[in-house]
């Protein structure tokens, strides 16, 4: 899909996905029927838009190819974990270590600053060079605290092929959409009409 459509396709937050940034960030990579694949952040453009969007940058921050190659880098390291999750398999060590790295990226503590406008106040730093890593250690602070919190058992992945994005299950509904529903009922119902009875 080419960078304009992809601008232009917004797809349906995944349930889960307004409380939990990582759930919309691993979904920013979607398999589509008839083999498209639509990758938010497969530009800089598009990466720094997506970023933006989020509050994760500002509209101006200028991110270039290898910004959006660590964030796509990123994106298939929570992904692997949210596989081995949803899979009950042990963490893959390179994601495992990705994610740590990212989290360990951006300083956590807000420092002391003093000054005859505002007098003594906390800040925390944010200099324009570290926005990809703010926005990657908060991306990264969103997975662990998924993986770890009360929802983690919700987490799933789409029943529906060739869908790849993942959600927080409710009920007995195991589908990103209505659409991917919809494909998957259809498609037992295709299956059940066309199985071969047993003589």
């Amino acid at each position: 899909m080419s960078e304009t459509r992809a601008a232009e396709f917004v797809p349906t937050p995944a349930p889960g996905a307004e409380d939990h940034l990582a759930l919309d960030f691993v979904n920013s990579a979607m398999a589509l029927p008839g083999g498209q694949f639509v990758d938010l952040l497969g530009t800089p453009a598009a990466a720094n838009r997506w970023l933006t969007e989020r509050g994760l940058a500002p509209a101006d921050a200028g991110v270039r190819e290898t910004c959006a190659a660590q964030l796509r880098s990123l994106r298939e390291d929570i992904r692997a974990l949210f596989a081995a999750h949803v899979g009950g398999l042990p963490a893959p060590p390179t994601a495992l270590s990705a994610v740590n790295d990212a989290l360990s990226r951006a300083p956590t503590a807000a420092l002391l600053h003093w000054d005859a406008k505002n007098g003594p106040h906390r800040v925390t730093p944010h200099p324009t060079d570290e926005i990809l890593d703010h926005a990657l250690a908060a991306l990264a602070a969103n997975a662990a605290d998924l993986l770890t919190g009360p929802d983690a058992g919700r987490l799933t992945d789409c029943g529906s092929a060739p869908c790849n994005r993942y959600l927080l299950r409710h009920g007995r509904r195991h589908w990103c959409s209505t659409r991917c529903g919809d494909r998957a009922r259809a498609a037992r119902a295709y299956a059940r009409r066309t199985r071969p009875e047993s003589g």
